[in-house]
């Protein structure tokens, strides 16, 4: 049966709010929010478990919702009023369909590189705007997982899913420890490139038709000790102009698409 919502003091309501503006509560509840039809349907095809459903009629229509095509019969839906709906959403009338779902939180065990990986590595990265942009990267290179070292956000917040247009959920996302990443990476036989200001070797230079794992530090620090001293190589992009850097995300995807146009773009 579903319910029918029309006050902004619902809890359900209410809760939807505290999980998009609070950590602490993603993690107790186990639960993350996600908004817009293509992220959810991304979700959705992610394997991802929808646990709620929220839309708004007047924003989208039954047809719609029932395209999402939702697996099994667990999914609690909701039809909202619109200014609910505006109330919990973090863009007026986006979409008019909003989601809870359980997170997913991948080890290195669960992955399964294949013979000649392609994969990128994020130390510290802490703006989920950066973070959302990385991952549209990552999925339009379809590179085979992206790894997270000491994230300083939550790879689930709001911020990060809408940026990434819900990449996120199409993309294998590990998270860990530097000193873990190094490690896994040397037993696989990926050999690792990181982007530093202080390399010698231009990135177009390096050979990617190997096993590769390209690394970015953070916009504010570059990358640390750690992978200066741990990565096989250092790279970097020849700067032409008055400034030393770019944008992490634009840095990101210059490697990226460098790599992939040495391995035929397969």
């Amino acid at each position: 049966m579903v319910k029918v919502i029309s006050s902004l003091q619902n809890p359900l309501v209410k809760n939807v709010l505290l999980l998009s503006d609070k950590p602490r509560a993603r993690k107790e509840q186990n639960r993350i929010v996600i908004e817009g039809y293509r992220e959810i349907r991304l979700a959705i095809m992610g394997g991802f478990n929808i646990t709620n459903l929220f839309y708004a009629p007047e924003l989208i229509s039954t047809a719609e919702v029932a395209s999402l095509d939702l697996p099994g019969n667990h999914t609690e839906l909701a039809e909202v009023t619109t200014d609910v709906f505006n109330r919990m959403a973090y863009r007026k009338d986006a979409g008019g369909v909003i989601a809870l779902a359980e997170p997913r939180r991948l080890r290195f065990e669960d992955l399964h590189p294949g013979s000649q990986p392609l994969l990128l590595v994020l130390e510290t990265v802490e703006k989920p705007g950066n973070l959302g942009a990385l991952l549209r990267t990552a999925d339009a290179a379809n590179l085979d997982a992206v790894i997270i070292c000491d994230p300083q956000t939550d790879i689930y917040n709001p911020n990060a899913i809408r940026s990434s247009i819900g990449c996120i959920f199409t993309m294998p996302v590990v998270t860990a420890s530097s000193d873990e990443a190094i490690a896994w990476m040397r037993r696989e036989g990926i050999k690792t490139f990181g982007t530093a200001l202080s390399a010698k070797d231009h990135y177009h230079h390096a050979d990617f038709n190997q096993p590769a794992a390209i690394i970015m530090g953070s916009e504010a620090n570059g990358l640390s000790q750690t992978w200066l001293e741990g990565a096989v190589a250092l790279i970097k992009i020849p700067m032409m102009g008055k400034i030393d850097s770019m944008n992490v995300s634009a840095s990101a995807a210059i490697v990226i698409f460098e790599a992939r146009r040495q391995q035929g773009f397969r």
